[in-house]
């Protein structure tokens, strides 16, 4: 039995997920665009950061193209 309450949770925890996003997808769908271009612009700088700081690492700091 205990064994089946974590994945019980887990299954009702992931479905309440979806569930939030597509209610916000369709009540709010420019917000959830805005939010959505908001975090791949955080994991586009991110990445810039990486790549650069990897770049600086091994001596080519060549500044990355925007």
């Amino acid at each position: 039995m205990d064994g089946e309450v974590p994945v019980n949770l887990k299954k009702v925890l992931v479905l309440a997920g979806v569930a939030l996003v597509l209610f916000l997808l369709i009540t709010q769908p420019e917000q959830s665009a805005a939010a959505v271009q908001q975090v791949l612009g955080w994991l586009r700088q991110g990445a810039e950061s990486i790549i650069t700081f990897v770049r600086s690492l091994f001596g080519t700091a060549a500044p990355v193209a925007s």
